[in-house]
């Protein structure tokens, strides 16, 4: 969450200007390589920022998510919740908001580091992060900072740089707070794509929905309306429950005893297109995690969900289990599964997922515009596999969480010029709404395309407590297979 701004305290202005990481700004307070190291001492809360600065360093190095990167060595594991939460905290709020980060520090920094000393850039985006986006206090994000630049012999040439820059950082917050351009926070390529596909207003808003914390949704086996007022949530339109407060999944009632799991509303929708009956024979292609799954599980439905990933597979088969739910579970690559034919086929495909952005922040930096193509390519591959595997009069749902025509409109297009068997079947807005009168309120007309698709823009669902608004990009469709 944004925190409001403090006023400077007393000390914590500074007059360092733009020094560069040459070390020219360190004076007589720099330290040699050598003082620094395992012989200092580590000051409370000191490890978990040097795990967020090793963390965020890492993911912009490897293109790793923010899961793994954190999996990496069990490096949540090290702390205590609380501590475990705030590092989580800190990297999630430096991915959503690097595009400012970094501008901040380009007004402050003149070089970068040199390659030895890279892990100051991590250390100083973590405290950047901590000062202008969380309910940090100024004075230990900061010191912490300036201890773990002190603790590393590469960096330590440039505690006394951190500290200048970060009060810097703080003595001008409210000037670094106003910038107003929507695109700070997106990449270059993405912004230009957005605007090509939505129009400059709409690629506006959904770089602004990025920069806000995503909403914690849920799909019930029973009652939304109960559960909402069980859980202190709200019915969505949509018929998921959206929380409006974030709990440990563990400890919210209900979860021991398999009644919902968590699902973001458009994610929840591409299994209801399918409109599963009990007994049919249903696919459900790159299945992990599974939320679509139980979906179709829960209608009764006789379910293979299918996913390359041996691991992802095991998460899909304890959530099952806690949930008292069946299915067939299969490790295959999709493209050479063997089986069918199916009376019904859900196909969320791989792909640049830039419609989880605001929920995976790191996605905007990691992925490339070559990724597209590529990506493309291998949904073309999976969607003629469907097909392939589809009874005649069998249905098709194909959806992407990604806001590129290229993964979404323009896939279908070229699949249904190039298959003659294959025809839409359009989908109407009761088959997504529980609630039509709250879905006219909150715009939810415009989510279906002429074509009788469904897309979803991270800026739509809006709710009267902007807290409670948006919800992940997502395209789907619906085929039926003639002959």
């Amino acid at each position: 969450m944004d925190r409001k701004p403090d006023r400077p305290r007393p000390g914590n202005s500074s007059s360092a200007g733009k020094r560069g990481l040459s070390g020219g700004g360190a004076g007589g307070n720099r330290r040699k390589p050598g003082q620094a190291g395992e012989s200092l001492p580590m000051a409370p809360g000191q490890a978990v920022r040097m795990a967020a600065g090793a963390a965020i360093s890492g993911i912009l190095a490897t293109g790793k998510t923010v899961d793994e990167r954190l999996a990496a060595d069990r490096i949540s594991n090290k702390f205590e919740p609380r501590d475990a939460a705030l590092l989580r905290s800190i990297v999630v709020a430096a991915m959503r908001r690097l595009g400012t980060i970094r501008l901040v520090l380009d007004r402050f920094i003149e070089k970068r580091p040199p390659r030895k000393a890279q892990a100051l850039e991590g250390i100083l985006i973590a405290a950047v992060a901590q000062i202008l986006f969380l309910d940090v206090p100024d004075h230990p994000a900061v010191d912490l900072a300036v201890r773990a630049a002190k603790y590393d012999s590469a960096t330590a040439p440039y505690a006394a740089l951190t500290n200048g820059v970060l009060r810097n950082v703080i003595r001008q917050r409210d000037e670094l707070l106003a910038v107003a351009d929507p695109f700070a926070d997106t990449p270059g390529w993405l912004a230009a794509h957005w605007t090509a596909a939505w129009g400059s207003e709409a690629a506006e808003k959904i770089a602004l929905a990025h920069r806000q914390e995503p909403t914690f949704d849920l799909t019930v086996i029973g009652d939304p309306a109960d559960w909402a007022q069980r859980l202190g949530g709200i019915v969505l339109p949509t018929g998921s429950v959206r929380l409006r407060e974030r709990t440990p999944v563990e400890e919210i009632e209900g979860y021991a005893d398999g009644q919902w799991w968590v699902q973001d509303a458009a994610a929840a929708l591409p299994a209801r297109l399918i409109a599963a009956q009990p007994g049919e024979a249903i696919a459900d292609l790159c299945a992990a995690p599974g939320g679509k799954t139980a979906q179709l599980a829960a209608a009764g439905a006789r379910v293979v969900a299918v996913d390359r990933s041996a691991e992802r597979l095991k998460r899909l088969g304890d959530n099952l289990r806690r949930l008292c739910l069946d299915a067939d579970v299969r490790a295959s690559d999709a493209l050479n599964f063997q089986g069918g034919p199916f009376d019904a086929i859900l196909l969320d495909a791989p792909c640049t997922a830039t419609g989880t952005i605001r929920r995976h922040p790191e996605i905007a930096w990691n992925k490339r515009q070559s990724d597209l193509a590529s990506l493309a390519e291998l949904q073309s591959k999976l969607l003629d596999r469907a097909v392939s595997l589809l009874r005649p009069g069998g249905r098709l749902v194909y959806s992407t969480c990604s806001l590129e025509p290229e993964e979404g409109e323009k896939q279908i297009a070229a699949l249904l010029r190039r298959n003659p068997d294959i025809q839409r079947a359009p989908v109407s807005l009761q088959e997504i709404v529980s609630d039509p009168d709250a879905a006219a309120a909150c715009g939810m007309t415009e989510w279906l395309t002429p074509e009788g698709a469904v897309r979803i823009l991270p800026y739509y669902l809006l709710h009267e407590e902007p807290r409670l608004s948006g919800i992940d990009g997502f395209y789907m469709v619906r085929l039926v297979r003639i002959r």
